[in-house]
């Protein structure tokens, strides 16, 4: 970790226990979190020239680690979810993998990140410092700097504590092509771990359910992951996909949608842990529903599928790698699950959420 990383929040809890208003004015306060909190916490030269955004060295990145011919991929997503502490995270690690994982997803190697704070109001200032130092050490673990960024504060009872935004920059070697119409029949559908853990381990706080093993999410960056993924495969990876909210079903449906192809799954390659199996069926839900944020979708040219599957396995993300699926050409633009006793049944896409805010 950092060594600009205390244990201690660095803004006098005696004196500003918590988010006040005057935080996000602008004045004094603004200023205190910035320079105290923010800046060390999160410390590169990009970010210490406090400017209105960051100023990068793009084509020099490109052409020391990527070389000519490369492109840039830009993501940016919201987190606001409850609760901000849970087993195997918290909003702030999430908010770093989560973009950081959707530029993997799109074949680039991450590199810059920028992050929004609102802030509500009465948020206690040592837990805003333990979510930011988390982000830090995310964003190390990572090997991606967060350069710029902006912090509101919103009046009591209307910003549930803290959101967080982050859009992120990364690049994509040549000769790399990810995208959902890339799927074709004849491919087959890999992921790097068992499902569902995610929800469940909110869901678990939330319900205050508890297993003989403890659930937790899969929070983690999966870049070095699809790093793997693509030295592996090459041109043969077609597609790559984290499937967040809505799960492995949602994620697939619109690849198939996208690429005008059927996906056909396999429930006994799935991977479910026992626990997190039993939960799903004390709850109602189905597993291949519920929200991950370390998983991985990968579909793949048959002939690389084994090359790939080796390197997913070799990595700790993806130790329990699995080929789930198969995408066809029947039932295009739908998924369909073979279940454990031969029968055939249609995946859709959800009207609703089954787990309300957690990512």
């Amino acid at each position: 970790m950092n060594q600009a990383f205390a244990l201690q929040c660095p803004i006098p809890i005696s004196d500003y226990p918590t988010i006040t208003l005057a935080h996000g004015g602008g004045g004094k306060l603004s200023q205190m979190l910035i320079e105290r909190m923010f800046v060390p916490a999160f410390a590169n030269p990009e970010l210490e020239i406090l400017h209105d955004g960051a100023v990068l060295s793009l084509s020099v990145a490109v052409e020391m680690r990527e070389g000519r011919g490369s492109r840039l991929a830009l993501s940016t997503d919201s987190y606001v979810i409850s609760p901000r502490f849970f087993p195997g995270g918290d909003i702030g690690a999430l908010a770093v993998h989560g973009t950081v994982n959707d530029l993997a997803m799109c074949g680039a190697r991450p590199l810059y990140l920028a992050a929004g704070f609102v802030l509500e109001e009465g948020l206690p200032m040592d837990e805003l410092w333990r979510i930011v130092q988390s982000m830090a050490a995310a964003a190390q673990a990572a090997g991606v700097r967060i350069v710029t960024g902006d912090t509101k504060v919103v009046e009591r009872g209307k910003g549930d504590g803290i959101f967080i935004n982050t859009a992120g920059v990364g690049v994509i070697p040549p000769g790399v092509q990810i995208a959902p119409k890339r799927a074709q029949p004849g491919d087959l559908v890999l992921i790097n771990g068992p499902v569902a853990n995610h929800g469940i381990a909110i869901m678990s706080v939330r319900e205050g359910l508890t297993f003989e093993t403890a659930v937790e999410s899969d929070s983690a960056p999966l870049n070095g992951l699809v790093e793997m993924i693509l030295a592996a495969g090459g041109e043969a990876v077609h597609v790559l996909r984290d499937p967040t909210r809505g799960g492995v079903a949602s994620s697939l449906n619109e690849i198939a949608a996208s690429a005008r192809v059927g996906i056909r799954l396999d429930e006994a390659r799935i991977p479910v842990l026992e626990e997190v199996a039993g939960a799903c069926a004390i709850l109602g839900f189905d597993p291949l529903y519920v929200a991950n944020e370390g998983k991985c979708l990968a579909i793949v040219a048959p002939e690389a599928a084994e090359a790939v599957l080796a390197a997913m396995r070799s990595h700790p993300l993806g130790r329990d790698a699995a080929v789930i699926g198969q995408v066809v050409a029947e039932h295009p633009r739908k998924v369909y699950l073979r279940s454990r006793i031969g029968g055939l049944r249609v995946v859709d896409m959800l009207s609703g959420e089954q787990l309300p805010r957690i990512c």
